[in-house]
């Protein structure tokens, strides 16, 4: 449920940017190429495919990332320090991303499309997972203050 959430937050939030900027599913469009591309699929070269492949590829990976956020949140009962890892090792990934998106809006068809804009979209799609977890695991706190703190929980 909280991959969930956070894809559809991200599908939202680049919807709304690329709207504003006069060209509606741009960005699902042109990474949906990628993943056409990548993944060597065979589909009619529209719009609509495009925007298709990059809508279930989305939704999957964040169905993958939700699994491991529910993974690590309940091994963390066991082992807080495992929050800890995860931390580090989300600020690394994030930071990776953004400096492969700014490349990328150098050199493809990503020029339109600013990293700040994917940046707020990770923000608040990492927030949507976290509050999701918070609410629904209220001893995370306690094992997220024990993993930073190096104590038990």
């Amino acid at each position: 449920m909280a991959g969930f959430l956070s894809a559809t937050v991200i599908a939202a939030w680049l919807f709304v940017v690329d709207s504003i900027a006069g060209h509606p599913l741009f960005t699902p469009a042109v990474l949906g190429r990628g993943v056409i591309g990548v993944f060597g699929v065979r589909m009619g070269d529209t719009t609509a495919n495009y925007v298709a492949a990059y809508t279930v590829f989305h939704y999957v990976a964040f169905a993958l990332i939700g699994v491991i956020v529910a993974k690590v949140v309940h091994e963390a009962r066991r082992t807080p320090a495992v929050l800890a890892g995860f931390l580090i090792l989300f600020i690394a990934f994030e930071l990776g991303f953004y400096g492969l998106t700014g490349m990328l809006s150098v050199s493809t068809a990503l020029q339109g499309l600013a990293w700040y804009q994917l940046m707020m979209a990770n923000l608040v799609a990492a927030f949507v997972m976290l509050f999701f977890m918070w609410v629904r695991h209220p001893e995370l706190k306690a094992e997220l203050h024990a993993a930073l703190e190096g104590t038990d929980a």
